[in-house]
Formats: C-alpha cells, structure tokens, sequence
C-alpha cells in the first residue's frame, strides 16, 4: 500500500483541514458530512459525498477514516469505524467523557483495530526535540513543571452560546492540549488539586484556573490557564505553530531536573557548566529541531500506522489518559478535593 485512502468524517474547520491534506499527501477516499457545504466541498474536490457513515461502511471500506465530527458523535463514529476494521484517527478529545472514550479503547482491543488520537501537537519537532532532551537525561531527574495558558479571547468569541455553558471553558476546550503535552514529556499524572473562577466573564464556566499535578515518578507541577488574561504565555502565542496566532519569542512550559531546566517552546537548556551549585556560572544553549508542520506529520504517522510500519504515537489508550485528568481536574475544582487518578 503506497498511499492510503482515507475517508474523513465531518466537514466543519478542522475537517476541512484534514480534507485537504490527505488530498495532498495521500488519497481521500470519501467526505462524510450531512452538510449541503460538504457536499458542495466534495463535488468541487471531485471526491464521493456521503451523509451518513453507516450507510457509507454498508458499500466501503477505506483503508483509514479521520473522525473531526462534534466530540459527542466520537464514541458511535469510532466504534462503527472498528467493527469495519477500519483505523481511524479520532480529533481530540477522543470522546465526550472517559466512559466513552473506554467504549472505544476496549473495541479497537478486542478488534485489533489501530485507534489514534489527534493531539497534533506531540508530533512537532519542538516537542520531539523536548522529549528527546529529557530522555537523554540533560535534565536530570525532573523535579518540578510549570504550564501557562494566559490569553486574551475576545468578547465576540462567546456570541456563541455553547462556548459559554458547561462542557466549555478553557479547561476542556485548550487545557486538554497541554495536559496531553506534560503527560509525553513527564510521565502519567496520578492525583489533581484545583481552583477555578469565573468572576472575570461571569458565565457559567471557568475562565480561570490554577491547578496541582502530581506525577508518578514523583515530580510536581503547577498549571495556571486563563482566557481572560492581556499575556503572551500560552502554547499558541510562542510555538509559531498556527498562523491564526501572533508568534512572540515568550514560552509557556519550564521543566526543571537535578542537572538543567528546559523552557519550551523555545527550547533553551539552561545547566551549570561545571558545579552544579547556585554560586556556580549557569549558561543557557539552544536545543536544536527541525521546522515542519505537524498537522503534516501526524497525517504521515497515520499512513505508517495502516501499512503497519509504525506505532500509534498517541494511542487510544493516551487519549483517554488525558481525558480523565482533564476530568479529575473539573472534579477537583468543584468539589475542593485531592482526585487520585491511581
């Protein structure tokens, strides 16, 4: 198989997106989405249209599906996806809730069947280049992390109702990308504590955060996230990753170890040349990585997936990892309490 046909399920923004670059890269086998706007997208592509998934696996099999539909369709379209044996890349998150989201792990167990998860961003260079450092032990063993998502959502961004009503909010919507991030670079996550405001927008979710992570191998972190901040400080503002974003030369995530400090997205490795003491000079160096996009690379990985060549980077059973620390962290800040996630 030198390139796969690959259906995508759902024609909103991101779908698009995909659409368009299994188009490029590879071979898209049909666009699945009710919509009249995807099937006048698939008739100017030249590319079959289809309402329904069900009906379109009665008459197809693809060697891949890619599921951007809204998150509370995942758990049907993904499962309908393995009882067809096709692999699917599932957007993140990889369900509505974790009980969903297991549905779907233990199918594509029983099945055999590949499931990946679109947390797009541990396929960056910036990342790679940041795990490799920590695993090669520059830093030591970690001791502590901090994360930062401060930015500034405009007020006409909540002219849509939902983005202001549970199941919303910064936490669920951006946050899921960075715990994602943390668990790659430090390790599972086993208990939670948190805060959360709403006394900025006043709606009927957080638009603030600050929350405790503790993680297996024993290092703690902090997490602090707000949308209702003036600031550069998020992934979105410093990787350069998204051109929606404006790029600024700040960082979001500092990871500290017994031998050096990392910042990211920036990759500056700070370590002391000689005695590791804070009376010693400390000098900083540029971990070096390569420039591609990762949306790109994930769609590749993908690919390599369903020839059998490679992996999933981020399996079902990761995406469903994040999710439940996700959920433990809203558990958390409503209820006061410690969640342990062991």
């Amino acid at each position: 198989m030198s390139q796969p046909q690959i259906a995508v399920i759902g024609a909103g923004l991101i779908g698009q997106r995909h659409a368009a670059i299994v188009r490029q890269r590879s071979n898209l086998a049909a666009l699945v989405d009710p919509s009249d706007a995807a099937r006048t997208l698939a008739r100017d592509w030249d590319v079959p249209w289809f309402p329904d998934l069900s009906e379109y696996l009665k008459t197809h099999r693809p060697d891949g599906a890619i599921i951007a539909t809204p998150n509370q369709l995942h758990r049907d379209h993904g499962l309908a996806c393995i009882a067809a044996g096709v692999p699917v890349l599932i957007e993140k998150p990889l369900a509505d809730t974790s009980a969903a989201a297991r549905d779907l792990t233990q199918a594509a167990e029983a099945e055999g069947v590949p499931v990946l998860v679109g947390h797009h961003r541990r396929h960056n260079p910036i990342i790679a280049a940041a795990r490799a450092t920590i695993q090669n032990g520059d830093l030591g063993q970690i001791v502590s992390v901090h994360a930062q998502f401060w930015l500034y959502k405009p007020d006409e961004y909540f002219d849509v109702d939902w983005r202001t009503q549970i199941g919303a909010g910064p936490v669920f919507i951006n946050l899921i990308h960075d715990i994602d991030l943390l668990r790659h670079l430090c390790g599972d996550i086993t208990s939670v504590q948190a805060r959360q405001s709403s006394v900025t927008r006043r709606h009927a979710v957080e638009d603030t955060a600050v929350i405790l992570l503790e993680f297996a191998k024993g290092a703690l972190g902090t997490v602090n996230v707000s949308d209702s901040i003036v600031a550069p400080w998020s992934w979105e503002m410093t990787a350069a990753e998204n051109p929606a974003y404006p790029a600024t030369k700040a960082t979001c995530y500092t990871i500290g170890g017994t031998h050096g400090s990392l910042s990211v997205p920036d990759l500056g490795l700070w370590q002391h040349p000689e005695t590791r003491s804070w009376w010693a000079p400390i000098a900083a160096k540029q971990v070096s990585h390569s420039a591609e996009d990762p949306l790109h690379r994930q769609h590749d990985h993908f690919c390599a997936v369903i020839r059998g060549t490679e992996a999933p980077l981020v399996s079902g059973a990761e995406g469903l990892a994040t999710l439940r620390v996700i959920e433990a962290i809203k558990e958390a800040a409503e209820t006061g309490q410690t969640v342990d996630l062991r």
